[in-house]
């Protein structure tokens, strides 16, 4: 018998060097949609681009790495 489960979503940024993990707001919404929806509170993400999903530990984590004070 084939079993399939599906998997919650994470959504992950650093700012200063601390990981923090933000809650998926919605299963619809797409990663871009989540990625504008926590922009109003974490303006770094206004610039961020988003790698993934990679399934780590039964979810899938999305990255939010903020290309912001880089150059080139």
């Amino acid at each position: 018998m084939l079993v399939t489960n599906s998997l919650e979503r994470a959504f992950i940024f650093e700012d200063d060097r601390h990981e923090i993990r933000l809650s998926d707001p919605s299963g619809n919404f797409s990663a871009e949609a989540v990625l504008n929806f926590y922009s109003q509170t974490y303006p770094l993400l206004t610039t961020a681009k988003i790698e993934g999903p990679e399934i780590v530990d039964d979810e899938l984590q999305y990255r939010f790495v903020s290309t912001m004070g880089t150059k080139g």
